[in-house]
């Protein structure tokens, strides 16, 4: 049963659902009755000297984002005030499925001039984002989702988000067409075993060696490349106090780019991946792919001077980043580029991760077996099962997730958090998390309990990848 069955069926199932468009009111400021009013809207920021019209997700206050605690209900009002329908995915949260953000799944996109309203636990707290599920989010359309632990009010430690994204003066749908009209007349087609031999022409990095497999890592190159919307060239600086303490949570929130988060000379250590709790591991580089979260606590020395953050581009030399300023400190202006080209992301730090709380021991009730294919010439990507990915409530399930051609793809499951349970075959107590990287010729097996009845997307979160066909559903029989 493919992804559009499903959603016939849910579709039906689900007919009560379906909410009129609301028109906006005349007001729109800070909390109404206890509800957060969030606005969808069009701003201008400065990339590379020129002025470009991006989306956002802003409050009253103009404040990017959301930041709301755990324990608390998510009773947010959403207010589209720009002239095109969108829908926002709440990546990381577990709302009940009429809340998720997926067109017609089951609810339509939001239309120009009208609000939704949401209700529903916000749950533990985490490092999240929220973002549109089409073609918008590569203009910038998505923004921090923060939900803090009351615990911490006292901890003395300052708190620094850093949402990365990739740049295009292009529209998202120049790009796709650019990705579709690459190396027209000369596909291979890819079937459940084979693997993609192309070299992908104009590709960053394409032809890589892969155990003597040709493989593709950047599908495009960006204009540019933001750190909270900021390039290096005017990076945000950060005030802080010298030998102070931060909590980093970084957003992976680019469409198409993977980075490794460089600390410099600054030893970090990571306490959590995907707004989950893991044991710690010290570090000054750590990888994530596009979707992921991870949060890094740094102590800065008890010197005058300032520390970049940097994220660094998979596989080549552009960079962005934000610099950490101790009071007094001077700032040096750093390039956009560096001198070597950045690593190409692996399973290594994968294999490491050990979640704090992880899912309890038991036996899978399904298990299903999931190929991901994709043809670079035509570029057409897909998801093959085994058997469709229809779940029961209370089910224990895994999923072996087979990456059978030459890209990367970090797969994403909403409404759920999962465990990584095996890295090539080999067994392992892994992290729990939404997002995992798929590398090339590599397969992940995750276990998630079927806790939350839907009709869920499962899909590549390279937003290229999953328009042309990387996208399933992960559905509980009706």
């Amino acid at each position: 049963m493919k992804r559009r069955d499903f959603l016939k069926v849910a579709l039906a199932g689900a007919a009560g659902l379906a909410v009129p468009a609301v028109p906006l009111g005349p007001a729109f400021a800070g909390q109404v009755g206890g509800q957060e009013r969030l606005g969808i809207v069009r701003r201008t920021i400065e990339v590379n000297g020129k002025a470009a019209t991006v989306f956002g997700m802003q409050r009253a206050d103009g404040t990017p984002g959301l930041r709301l605690r755990a324990g608390d209900a998510f009773k947010v009002l959403l207010r589209n005030e720009t002239a095109e329908p969108t829908i926002v995915h709440w990546h990381g949260l577990t709302p009940p499925w009429p809340n998720d953000g997926v067109a017609d799944a089951p609810l339509p996109l939001i239309a120009a001039g009208t609000d939704r309203a949401y209700d529903f636990p916000v749950g533990k707290p985490g490092t999240h984002w929220m973002h549109a599920h089409t073609l918008q989010e590569q203009a910038l359309l998505a923004a921090p989702l923060i939900v803090t632990d009351p615990d911490n009010d006292n901890k003395d430690e300052q708190e620094i988000v850093i949402l990365l994204h990739d740049f295009s003066f292009s529209s998202p749908e120049e790009l796709l067409a650019g990705l579709k009209n690459k190396n027209i007349g000369g596909t291979m087609p890819m079937g459940q075993d084979s693997m993609d031999m192309s070299g992908g022409a104009g590709n960053t990095m394409a032809g890589m060696s892969n155990g003597g497999m040709a493989t593709d890592i950047n599908d495009i190159d960006y204009d540019a490349y933001l750190a909270n919307d900021r390039t290096l060239d005017d990076p945000e600086v950060v005030s802080m106090e010298a030998g102070g303490r931060a909590r980093l949570r970084i957003i992976n929130g680019a469409t198409a780019t993977a980075f490794t988060i460089d600390l410099g000379e600054l030893e970090g250590e990571l306490i959590a991946v995907d707004g989950q709790d893991i044991e710690p591991i010290k570090g000054r580089r750590f990888p994530m792919t596009m979707g992921q979260r991870i949060d890094v606590r740094v102590q800065l020395p008890r010197k005058s001077r300032s520390f970049p953050i940097l994220a660094l581009r998979e596989g080549s030399r552009e960079r962005t980043g934000i610099i950490l300023r101790p009071t007094g400190a001077a700032v040096t202006k750093l390039a956009t580029t560096g001198e070597d080209d950045a690593p190409v992301l692996d399973l290594m730090l994968e294999e490491q991760l050990r979640a704090i709380e992880p899912l309890a021991s038991r036996p899978a009730d399904k298990t299903f077996d999931m190929a991901l294919t994709g043809d670079m010439a035509a570029y057409r990507w897909g998801l093959q099962t085994n058997a469709p990915l229809v779940v029961d409530p209370g089910d224990r399930v895994e999923v072996m997730l087979r990456n059978t051609s030459m890209m990367a793809h970090p797969m994403h499951l909403h409404g759920h958090h999962f465990q990584v349970v095996a890295i090539d075959g080999r067994r392992l107590p892994g992290a729990v998390r939404d997002t995992v990287l798929l590398p090339p010729n590599r397969s992940v097996t995750i276990a998630v309990d079927a806790v939350n009845p839907g009709q869920w997307a499962f899909h590549c979160h390279h937003l290229y990848h999953m328009a042309t066909g990387m996208m399933s559903t992960f559905a509980y029989r009706a």
